[in-house]
């Protein structure tokens, strides 16, 4: 099967999940002291492999379980299953063999960018202290572990509620620090608040379908947030804070001079997210409890699921756009010299300037800050 095949079959179309988040991260570390381009782009593009074979994974291992039986059943009783999960596996063009083998091939691409990454880094900082590369170590450990155990058993995440945690941990604070260590050789405060809300906005991706799929989950006996809240209105409510703490988390962060002021230009996406996320959870409440809901109103189940996905991917692209511009804006980009260096204690990096030392990377920072003027000034 051609690399193409096993790009649709990991889903592919849902990359912008990490990619999101690991080009923010990129942003965020472009000026900072050690910056390198092109361990920034070994770190994006490990981040997707591995994105996608945790995708793979996730399939191999419902397959394992059994489930196309309990989905049959689900059909038959009238529920919206997802059937076509895993067709490639069902229809018999894949063995389980095959997709283990490409498991392993999309995580061992993302292993050796992390190896080439912890050895420069290691290299350059070392392994211990503030800007050790023992933050690779970590976060690919952790990283590893609860994409492994999401739905691998014995742990089996995902079927005990905690998928959409775990989701929101790996590809919000989990992914950009690592990205953003990568890219920089350090962690600040700036991408732990930055991440946070970007891991809300994907963990509330998967909470959303998992609202929809609730009744077919529950007739495969899987556990998700959705269930383990139980009732419309505690969902509804959850849907609500999940939505609503990403701005939050950005007020606060500007109130206490941790973000500038501009980052509450995402403030104008609330509107938009109120009124579509509230229709897509009205319209999934309503279709459970009358089957004849989607027909009433001419939308198929798949068609609201579908445009709920690239609705709410839509409003993850547009916080990180924005997050990126003002993050552009507010740390004088378009000055000669760049200080963002406070909090750092790695004497092996050396204090910003716009003459960067990498040639590479100061190539691509020229790009920058010319993208930079152009916002600057179309934008304020």
């Amino acid at each position: 099967m051609g690399l193409k095949k096993w790009l649709n079959n990991a889903r592919s179309v849902s990359l912008m999940q990490s990619s999101m988040p690991a080009l923010l991260a990129v942003v965020l570390a472009i000026g900072q002291p050690g910056f390198n381009l092109w361990l920034a782009i070994l770190a994006v593009v490990g981040v997707m492999c591995a994105h996608l074979g945790m995708n793979l994974a996730d399939d191999y291992f419902d397959y394992r379980a059994d489930m196309l039986s309990d989905r049959d059943k689900v059909i038959r009783r009238g529920f919206r299953a997802m059937t076509e999960k895993y067709p490639y596996l069902t229809d018999g063009s894949v063995t389980p063999g095959g997709l283990l083998r490409a498991i392993f091939s999309f995580v061992g691409v993302a292993a050796f960018c992390g190896a080439l990454i912890f050895l420069v880094r290691t290299l350059s900082n070392g392994f211990t202290g503030m800007c050790g590369s023992w933050w690779i170590v970590v976060v690919a450990v952790l990283t590893g572990f609860l994409g492994w155990f999401y739905s691998a058993p014995p742990l089996k995440l995902a079927y005990r509620g905690l998928g959409e945690p775990v989701i929101g941990v790996i590809f919000g604070p989990l992914l950009m620090m690592g990205v953003y260590y990568s890219a920089c050789g350090a962690v600040t405060m700036e991408v732990v608040l930055a991440s946070v809300p970007v891991g809300l906005l994907v963990l509330n991706i998967l909470f959303t379908h998992s609202f929809i799929e609730r009744e077919s989950d529950a007739a495969s006996n899987k556990m998700t947030l959705a269930r383990l809240l139980g009732s419309d209105k505690a969902n509804m409510a959850a849907a609500v804070v999940i939505n609503f703490l990403p701005y939050l988390i950005v007020v606060v962060a500007v109130l206490l001079k941790d973000m500038s002021a501009l980052y509450l230009t995402v403030l104008l996406l609330i509107p938009t997210w109120f009124i579509i996320s509230t229709f897509f959870m009205f319209l999934s409440i309503n279709s459970f409890h009358n089957p004849l809901y989607d027909t009433a109103i001419c939308i198929p189940s798949s068609l609201y699921k579908t445009y709920g996905f690239l609705y709410f991917e839509s409003i993850l692209f547009l916080f990180v756009l924005i997050l990126s511009i003002h993050y552009i804006i507010s740390y004088g980009f378009f000055s000669s010299t760049i200080n963002t260096n406070e909090g750092f204690d790695c004497p092996n990096l050396e204090t910003p300037t716009f003459h960067l030392k990498d040639p590479a990377s100061q190539d691509s920072y020229r790009i920058f800050i010319g993208i930079a003027n152009l916002f600057r000034n179309y934008l304020i």
